[in-house]
């Protein structure tokens, strides 16, 4: 091709408009231009700045901590040092909660199906080596070891010493993870085996021995609860987690945890940590110890009373007891029935509830029924659940008409036709017909007479009623160190009218907690002052210092010191007036009322009974109550079924705190006989001595020493019971069967003729009325006994007098 010359070229004049087509520049921008650009951009530089300065904001201030976490857990290593849970303690120092070392046990199924792969691959290496032996013509076998042989046996040894399911174990085996919990709070004897067997694994048929790091332990720490069922709904108990649930554990959680301690180790860029001087160490403060004021040895007794109430008036929606310093507010004991294991809560405890839930076929059925079966039995009813408390309201009542003046505990006279007319509503009396007739203040207490609370409600009128209703803590929580109380339903002023007071007045009305019941009375009793109740005595820490102390807390004074003397003196009538009442006990002053009230609209009742001891200066408060007692025999009165173990517990625990019987003339001479000493005895002598304190005696023998005698010493047996005196060892006891006695409406002197026919002995508790029936014995029905066996019976009246 011909190069072109520059003579050929043409100089060609472009047009104005083809110049800016080809890109040509102009003289520049303008003025105007050159100020919005920059607006433009100022702005946008601005709003950068702006967003830069809000993130800055968020990242150093919002989310200060999130990022010092997150830069931390990259340049530290932190390992965590639990705490060690506080103890816990009754009022005498016997241990009640306790933490104990114990083991997690964890798996790491990728490091596990990693070491499955190691002895594949050894199977193979032992497998070519036997070929080669046997091309060489030696004779040669593979010692092989089947991983799934392996875990085959590993899930058998761990589901039988862990008690889990194999099912559960298989699955954390194929789990795509690196940490599997198999089971908390393992003992340290079980971990122990857990690990001597995963480091020398056997396969049948092999010699080789396998030991794995896949499975492994960490220490943590197990609550026990040496009392077992003892006060388990105020003590509570822990979840696996540490942290308490229910109870004293739950309410003083925060002193009894602890702070657990940090050690913090510096790590280099690769994550490793470096050496000990770059570590720092914030050592554990172990959790502080709590005492409650609870005493066991007189929880035990209230336990015990309890349960066999429960059981002998077959009580369907359980009980609960109280017993309170009167002086300081301090719980000395309190129970709900049937309660639980502390150590194993999820076991339901009262086998007919355990056997109602596993009959349910219905999975779903089933489980609900578990869960409101647990939340019953850890339900403190003493502080969650209210009743309506019937005739023992009316202490209230009557301490409010004493204060106002408008009543007069010796000239009043108050009157009983067996109904009381309120706004054209009738409201009976026990005593329907023919009433009680014209009564004093006392009398109508002894005689729980309707009628006559309702005069005094209504001479004091609904506003003052309802102020001191208010005033002895009956409309507000009374603040114990409990969790879970619950506030009372009651008719407030605004929506109270002639026939609400008139209920209100004798403890229809209203539905109180059983410790706001037993707070009030005691107030009503220990001179007018309304005290805060409290379980926990003092927390103290691991230095010995006390860091929490719970002393005796005066709300406000309720009704004067006179006041107080009265109504102590009327309640003492009630126990001891009319031939002595169900709650009598020989040598000591009681004063007490019970109560029954009627569920309406069912045909259920609760029965109740509040006491107090000394009756001259109160020491001790005692409630007992039992929500719905069986009623077909008519048998659920008050006094019938929670006097006769108010009783019980009162003559075990009043010796045991120090206080000792003072007989009358007449109590003196109708006491029961303490059986002496008479082993070695000449046999003439010894009989001169039981005819001295009015107790007869068979002799079993030929000899003239008493080798052996029935019953044996320190036993209480009633006068004109038979001692055996036995003067040859070799000679065995007869035996006999305890009869039905009580709930047979068997009256003392009926129970008497058939003991001494059966050749044994009793001692008789309670009501001394001609028609006191028989309510309870100590050894049951059918027991064999050796003969002239003491058995204790208590007697009671079955009616709400009292």
């Amino acid at each position: 091709m011909p190069k072109s010359t520059g003579q050929n070229k043409k100089k060609i004049k472009a047009s104005k408009n083809q110049m800016w087509k080809r890109g040509f520049r102009s003289k520049g921008p303008s003025t105007s231009m050159k100020v919005r650009a920059n607006a433009v951009i100022l702005t946008f530089v601005l709003l950068c700045a702006l967003g830069l300065c809000v993130n800055l904001f968020r990242i150093m201030i919002l989310r200060h901590n999130e990022y010092t976490e997150m830069a931390n857990s990259r340049q530290f290593g932190t390992v965590t040092i639990p705490a060690a849970r506080g103890s816990i303690y009754d009022a005498n120092g016997a241990v009640l909660a306790q933490s104990a070392t114990v083991y997690k046990i964890f798996l790491d199924p990728g490091l596990f199906r990693k070491e499955m792969e190691m002895v594949e691959n050894r199977n193979e290496e032992l497998r070519e080596a036997a070929r080669k032996k046997q091309e060489a013509g030696e004779i040669a076998k593979a010692d092989v070891v089947e991983p799934e042989e392996i875990k085959t046996q590993l899930v058998e040894f761990l589901s039988e010493t862990l008690e889990i399911e194999k099912k559960q174990i298989r699955e954390a085996f194929d789990a795509d993870s690196n940490y599997v919990e198999l089971k908390l709070q393992v003992e340290k004897s079980r971990a122990d085996r857990i690990l001597e067997f995963i480091s020398n694994i056997h396969v049948a048929g092999s010699g080789r021995t396998i030991s794995l790091s896949s499975i492994s332990r960490k220490s943590d720490t197990k609550r026990y609860y040496p009392q077992n069922k003892l006060a388990a709904s105020v003590i509570g108990f822990n979840q696996a987690n540490g942290h308490g649930f229910y109870g004293v554990e739950k309410s003083y959680d925060e002193y009894l945890s602890g702070i657990d301690g940090r050690n913090i180790t510096a790590r280099d860029a690769n994550g490793n940590d470096m050496p000990y001087r770059y570590s720092k160490t914030y050592p554990a403060q172990d959790g502080d110890d709590v005492y409650m004021t609870i005493d066991m040895t007189i929880q035990t007794y209230l336990e015990n009373a309890l349960d066999d109430m429960v059981d002998s008036f077959r009580v369907a929606k359980r009980g609960c007891g109280i017993m309170l310093n009167a002086k300081t507010g301090a719980v000395i004991a309190m129970a709900s029935s049937k309660g639980f294991d502390a150590n194993k809560p999820y076991d339901i405890y009262d086998p007919a509830v355990k056997a109602e839930v596993e009959s349910i076929r219905n999975e779903s059925g089933k489980t609900e029924a578990r869960k409101d079966a647990w939340e019953t039995q850890w339900r403190n009813k003493c502080v969650s659940e209210t009743y309506v408390p019937g005739s023992v309201f009316k202490v209230f009542t009557g301490s409010a008409g004493l204060e106002e003046h408008k009543v007069s505990y010796e000239g009043d006279n108050f009157y009983c036709s067996g109904v009381e007319v309120v706004a054209g509503k009738e409201i009976h009396c026990s005593n329907r017909y023919p009433g009680h007739g014209a009564q004093s203040f006392k009398e109508i207490l002894l005689h729980s007479c309707n009628p006559g609370f309702i005069q005094i409600g209504q001479r004091l009128g609904k506003e003052t009623f309802c102020k001191y209703f208010e005033a002895f803590g009956l409309g507000e929580k009374t603040g114990i160190d409990l969790p879970g109380e619950t506030a009372s339903i009651y008719t407030k002023l605004s929506e109270m009218g002639p026939v609400q007071l008139a209920a209100s007045s004798y403890g229809q009305n209203n539905s109180l907690t059983p410790i706001e019941m037993v707070t009030g009375y005691a107030a009503v009793v220990n001179g007018g002052y309304l005290l805060k109740p409290y379980v926990v005595s003092k927390v103290v820490d691991q230095a010995g210092n006390v860091v929490l102390a719970n002393e005796k807390t005066v709300r406000r004074q309720v009704i004067s010191e006179e006041t107080s003397a009265e109504m102590r003196k009327a309640l003492q009538f009630v126990v001891d007036g009319n031939d002595k009442s169900n709650a009598y006990i020989k040598g000591y002053k009681i004063g007490g009322k019970s109560g029954t009230s009627e569920k309406l609209p069912t045909d259920q009742f609760v029965a109740s009974y509040c006491c107090f001891a000394p009756a001259d200066d109160p020491e001790i408060v005692l409630l007992i109550m039992a929500d719905e007692p069986y009623n077909g025999d008519e048998r659920y009165y008050g006094a019938t079924v929670c006097a006769p173990y108010c009783r019980s517990v009162l003559e075990k625990s009043l010796p045991y705190l120090g206080f000792y019987p003072e007989y009358t003339e007449e109590e003196a001479a109708h006491k029961d006989v303490t059986v002496p000493m008479l082993i070695d005895n000449d046999v003439n002598e010894a009989k001169k001595t039981l005819d001295s304190i009015g107790l007869k005696c068979e002799i079993i023998g030929d000899g003239s020493l008493v080798t052996m005698q029935q019953p044996i010493t320190g036993n209480s047996v009633a006068k004109g019971g038979t001692i055996l005196l036995y003067t040859d060892s070799s000679t065995k006891p007869e035996t006999v069967i305890v009869p039905q006695i009580a709930g047979t409406g068997m009256t003392l002197e009926q129970a008497n003729e058939l003991l001494t026919e059966m050749h044994l002995n009793y001692v008789a508790k309670g009501s001394m009325l001609e028609k006191s029936q028989a309510v309870q014995q100590n050894i049951k029905a059918g027991t064999a006994v050796e003969e002239w066996t003491v058995i204790e019976l208590g007697f009671g009246t079955n009616d709400d007098i009292g």
